[in-house]
C-alpha cells in the first residue's frame, strides 16, 4: 500500500502505545517517519520501533528527542527532521499524559505539566512545522485528542479532560487559519484503549468490564484503529476534511447514560 509514499511524517510521543501504532501505519503506507521520544526508557522503545519499521517496510525512520512542551527542543527536533527527511508534511500531535488526581488534591505542578504536554505541545510543534507547510502549500496536521474532549469521562482527571477539550477547539481554530494554505487540520478522538498508559487502570477486572459494557460496540478499541484513522486523514482521500474531530470510540460519545432499570429491560434482537 502506498497512500503516503515518500511523504515525511513526524509523530510526537511516537515510541509506544497509540503513537507507535500510528508510526507503523504511516510507514506501511509509504511515509518516512520521525519518531519523537523524551526519556531514556522511551529511547529504547523508539530505537526498536525504528528497526521494526525499516525491516518491514521500504521506508526510512529516524528517532528524535524532544520534550515537545519546550520551544527550544521542538525547534531542534524539527530542524533535525528537515535535515534528514525533509520538511514535515504530516504532523501527528500524539504526545499526551493523563495523571489520575482528584481535583481537590490536584497540584499546580500536575496541572501545568498536563497542559504543557497536551496543549502547549500542539501550539509549539504546529507553529514550527506549519512554516514549511505554508511555503509548500501542503500539510496534514492530526491531533490525537480523546472522547474526554467532548464528554466528562471521569471525575478524577479534570485537568486531562479540560486539556483535551482545549486541544479539540485548537484544532478547529487552526483549521480555519491554516486552511487557505492547503493545510488540513483535524483530530482523532479515541475511547479507552488498552495501552501501557491505561495498564494500571484496566488491571482491575471490574473496571475493564464496565468500560466494555459502557461501549455500544461492547469492546475496547485498538491502537491500530487509531492508526487507520490517522492514515485516512493524512491521505488525499481526506483533502476536503478540515476542522473535524473523528471519534474512533464505538459510538460512546453519542450514547446517553441510561438508568439501570431501563438497561435491564432491554431485549436482544432476534434474527
Amino acid at each position: 500500500m502506498s497512500k503516503l509514499k515518500n511523504r515525511t511524517a513526524l509523530v510526537t510521543g511516537g515510541s509506544r502505545g497509540i503513537g507507535a501504532a500510528i508510526v507503523m501505519r504511516l510507514a506501511e503506507e509509504g511515509a518516512n517517519v520521525a519518531i519523537n521520544y523524551t526519556s531514556p526508557r522511551s529511547f529504547e522503545k523508539a530505537k526498536a520501533l525504528k528497526q521494526k519499521v525499516e525491516e518491514q517496510f521500504n521506508t526510512q525512520a529516524i528517532v528524535v528527542k524532544a520534550n515537545v512542551g519546550i520551544k527550544e527542543e521542538v525547534d531542534q527536533m524539527i530542524d533535525e527532521v528537515e535535515k534528514v527527511l525533509g520538511p514535515v508534511e504530516i504532523l501527528v500531535n500524539n504526545a499526551g499524559i493523563a495523571p489520575f488526581e482528584p481535583f481537590m488534591n490536584l497540584s499546580e505542578k500536575t496541572w501545568d505539566e498536563t497542559y504543557q504536554t497536551n496543549v502547549k505541545s500542539i501550539f509549539l510543534t504546529t507553529q514550527r512545522a506549519a512554516k514549511k507547510m505554508i511555503q509548500n502549500k501542503y500539510g496534514k496536521i492530526i491531533n490525537i485528542t480523546s472522547t474526554a474532549s467532548v464528554l466528562v469521562t471521569s471525575p478524577v482527571v479534570p485537568h486531562y479532560i479540560s486539556s483535551k477539550a482545549a486541544a479539540s477547539h485548537l484544532t478547529k481554530a487552526l483549521a480555519i487559519e491554516l486552511g487557505k494554505y492547503n493545510i488540513n487540520v483535524n483530530a482523532v478522538g479515541p475511547s479507552t484503549i488498552a495501552t501501557d498508559m491505561c495498564e494500571e487502570y484496566l488491571e482491575d477486572p471490574q473496571i475493564l468490564a464496565k468500560e466494555i459494557e459502557a461501549n455500544p460496540m461492547k469492546r475496547l478499541g485498538t491502537e491500530k484503529q487509531i492508526g487507520d484513522a490517522v492514515v485516512f486523514l493524512a491521505s488525499d482521500e481526506a483533502m476536503q476534511i478540515n476542522g473535524h474531530l473523528l471519534m474512533v470510540d464505538g459510538g460512546l460519545t453519542v450514547k446517553a447514560a441510561q438508568p439501570e432499570d431501563h438497561m435491564d429491560h432491554e431485549s436482544e434482537v432476534t434474527v
